[in-house]
């Protein structure tokens, strides 16, 4: 019989107040193995009660007991992690060998971060700025939290949601993709074994219980990593009564690649920023800008590294670099822009679903393209990788800032003035230099324009979940 997950409540599981649920399906088979419950009205108000009575008590808490129990949690995540493992992949499709070392140990690390973190909550230093009182300023936590995490990588979102919230003394309602929750109650089971309970409050559903969550009157701020069309939506929830919003939206990465770039070194970086986790991610490589006295070679290059290194398979087969997309909806977008792409585009490699089994398609690049095309201009969010040729810098750095999108981008080259020009005038919130893609805890993650604003990760991530207030006392 398959199982009907349930919320994580007040520091338990129970069972939803909604009747409806939705499958679980395997995007590795395209079969059902499991089902959520939709959560209504009345599970938010339990779940955002259950946290607002555990912030008067985290809240007190010092920072030194905030960051014993979040290493605590990272020590219980760490000897878990193939348990976590087992369950990522079963959500997600993704290669089960390199899970651990992947996104486990990531997350464990982001988790030990923001433990650190927890003992900075810093003001400015009191002083005497008008006659006769001292001021100074306190850092607190703002609350309850909202947040929405998405499918990409369900347990390391989670992780970026939670920890710095948590270290800096708030509580948290989190409602994780409806396809992939099973990493995430694993994570409030042990968040809730080392911290009051109702700290962390996990609450399953689909799109209408986002919005209830959002829309909810107890959360001071909320925060989400999803679409621009789902923080686009928060943003407007919120503003109906000033919530602080968080939003880490989509991408369209460019990597601009200059004829004096080591080419087989930015190909292969390339190719695994395009294609890793099947190209869902909002700073996946997406577009390739070369100049045009390399641009046959480097299409040669990503080809060739693209077909003996970036093979799409089942979570437990050997040799695999990606996995399925997510579902079939996924599918078929993905499927949808290679059908609708120009007559003057070329395919270098894949262009197609592999097998009639799951959600596979094949690792896809795409020459010949203009910056006015659906496939340059839109995010794809699976493995498309489109190709464009430049003449001059300014060219390339027009080209580079041209989309809505502003996350993260990348630039190859060896010339130290021009990779200082290029990281100074791209307009993106993460640039890279002669890589794509690494990411360290210590390091603020968010973007621009319609990629959304504040920073994941980092001191700055550790700041957006804190409010600051102005003392002033009488010296008489």
């Amino acid at each position: 019989m398959l199982t009907t997950l349930q919320n994580h409540i007040g520091g338990s599981f129970r069972d939803a107040h909604g009747t409806g649920t939705l499958d679980l399906i395997d995007p590795a088979t395209g079969e059902v193995d499991g089902s959520i419950p939709l959560s209504d009205a009345d599970d938010l108000d339990a779940a955002y009660a259950a946290a607002a009575a555990a912030f008067t008590i985290w809240r007190d808490t010092t920072p030194a007991e905030r960051q014993l129990a979040l290493f605590r949690i990272a020590d219980a995540m760490a000897a878990r992690a193939e348990e976590f493992a087992d369950l990522e992949s079963q959500d997600t499709g993704k290669p089960r060998a390199t899970l651990v070392a992947d996104e486990i140990e990531q997350s464990v690390d982001q988790l030990r971060f923001f433990a650190g973190a927890a003992r900075s909550l810093e003001g400015r230093a009191a002083g005497e700025y008008l006659a006769g009182h001292t001021s100074y300023v306190r850092r607190e936590p703002i609350g309850v939290i909202g947040q929405v995490t998405p499918w990409n990588y369900p347990l390391n979102m989670a992780v970026w949601k939670i920890a710095p919230a948590l270290a800096a003394g708030n509580t948290v309602v989190l409602k994780p993709a409806e396809s992939t929750p099973r990493s995430t109650l694993l994570l409030a089971e042990i968040v809730a074994e080392h911290t009051p309970a109702g700290t962390l409050n996990v609450v399953l559903g689909a799109r209408e219980t986002g919005a209830t969550l959002v829309a909810h009157p107890v959360p001071q701020m909320v925060a989400i990593t999803g679409s621009v069309r789902a923080g686009m939506a928060v943003a407007s929830s919120a503003a109906n009564d000033l919530k602080r919003v968080h939003l880490e939206l989509g991408g369209k990465a460019p990597a601009v690649v200059f004829s004096d770039a080591l080419l087989q070194k930015a190909a292969e970086g390339i190719v695994a920023a395009a294609f890793f986790n099947a190209g869902q991610d909002c700073t996946a490589a997406t577009r390739v800008l070369v100049h045009s006295s390399v641009h046959d070679e480097l299409v040669r290059m990503l080809v060739d590294r693209t077909r003996t290194h970036a093979r799409t398979g089942g979570p437990h087969e050997e040799g695999v670099f990606f996995g399925p997309l997510s579902s079939a909806a996924q599918l078929a977008q993905v499927q949808g822009f290679v059908d609708r792409l120009p007559a003057h585009a070329r395919i270098e490699t894949g262009g197609r679903r592999q097998g009639e089994r799951g959600y596979f398609f094949e690792p896809t690049i795409v020459s010949g393209m203009r910056q006015d095309d659906e496939a340059v201009q839109d995010e794809v969010f699976g493995p498309l990788l489109t190709v464009q040729s430049f003449e001059t810098d300014d060219e390339a750095l027009a080209m580079a800032n041209g989309v809505r999108y502003a996350l993260a981008a990348s630039v190859w080259t060896r010339d130290h003035g021009r990779a200082l020009r290029f990281t100074r005038d791209l307009d993106f919130g993460c640039v890279w230099v002669n890589t794509h893609i690494p990411f360290v805890s210590d390091m603020p993650h968010g973007g621009f324009k319609h990629s959304g604003y504040g920073k994941d990760l980092s001191q700055y991530g550790f700041d957006d979940y804190t409010r600051i207030k102005h003392v002033m006392t009488a010296l008489d």
